[in-house]
């Protein structure tokens, strides 16, 4: 974009003749370092650490989804480098804190879930649909229970989806709903803070982890180039997504009905019905009968016997073809 001239620049240049004025210098932005807050965790460790957590994310939200019966999804909102001071002036008070920490490290951390989004996944846990409110935020002993099996399963994709660095194991220590009884690291230690955002419909909540970052030194020496390349569980790495998924589809249980025949009754002979009578099917014995995979008619076959088990003997496909 052209530089605005002033008054005075417009008149020197027309008394110069129309010779073009020299060129105006712009300092260039200076960028302050804080020397206190030294950058622990490089650039390229940072997209390795979000890949990981977009890993775990998008775990946590397979399974929420199946828990609660609704849409949910979690993204990785941000990774950042602050004071542990910093952090801690951010969370609201009262809070919903899990303190937790990796077995045989000095690694500790802090799994903080926003409340509205903690009484949110309890409503919906016991079977609401998250919109009921409470006079109060403080998180009870009861919803603490219910919350287990949420943070039980985090625990649990994090020790799955940072297996790519080493096998460690997330443990719980408590719960603690004040920040200022939490003693994480000195206030002036910088923290890796990694926030999630999740959505349910309209409604978004924050979820953070926050690992205390002097301990981290030992972990991110293992983050080779290697692995660095690629966030993939390592049986599964040098294999195409396609045949990825082709081999969970494979051994996908789907549910298969044969309907063995249809008739016709009035609702007196309905109520009339009792141990020992007999209903007349519409179909004979020699036609074949409909074979339904999720309710949609695929094939047909005939029933018989096999292995001491009754079976049906597919005769004909209908994949592809119009369904009944």
């Amino acid at each position: 974009m052209s530089e605005v001239l002033s008054q005075s620049e417009i008149d020197a240049l027309l008394k110069s003749g129309g010779e073009a004025l020299p060129q105006i210098q712009v300092e260039e932005e200076i960028i302050p370092y804080d020397f206190r807050l030294p950058n622990r965790i490089s650039k390229t460790q940072l997209r390795t650490i979000r890949n990981i957590h977009e890993n775990f994310a998008e775990s946590l939200s397979s399974f929420l989804v199946t828990k609660l019966q609704t849409v949910v999804n979690i993204k990785v909102n941000s990774i950042d480098q602050i004071y542990y001071s910093e952090y801690v002036l951010s969370v609201s008070n009262p809070a919903c804190l899990y303190t937790f920490h990796i077995k045989n490290t000095d690694i500790k951390g802090i799994l903080e879930l926003n409340t509205d989004l903690a009484l949110t996944l309890v409503d919906r846990l016991l079977g609401g649909n998250g919109s009921s409110k409470k006079q109060s935020n403080n998180i009870t002993l009861i919803e603490q229970k219910v919350l287990s099996v949420i943070v039980e399963k985090v625990m649990g994709d994090l020790k799955r989806t940072w297996q790519i660095i080493e096998n460690m194991e997330f443990i719980v220590d408590h719960f603690e709903p004040d920040i200022d009884f939490v003693q994480l690291t000195s206030p002036n230690e910088s923290v890796l803070l990694i926030s999630f955002e999740f959505s349910f419909g309209e409604e978004s909540h924050l979820m953070n982890i926050c690992f205390a970052t002097f301990a981290f030194d030992a972990i991110l020496a293992k983050m080779s180039s290697q692995k660095l390349s690629s966030s993939m569980s390592s049986r599964n790495q040098g294999k195409p997504t396609k045949e990825l998924i082709s081999r969970h589809l494979n051994q996908t249980n789907v549910p298969v009905t044969v309907e063995l025949g249809t008739s016709t009754i009035s609702i007196k002979e309905l109520a009339d019905l009792k141990k020992g009578d007999v209903i007349v099917l519409e179909n004979k014995i020699h036609d074949e009968h409909i074979i339904k995979v999720y309710n949609k008619v695929l094939f047909l076959g005939h029933p018989g016997i096999s292995n001491n088990h009754k079976a049906i003997k597919i005769t004909k496909s209908l994949i592809g073809k119009n369904s009944l």
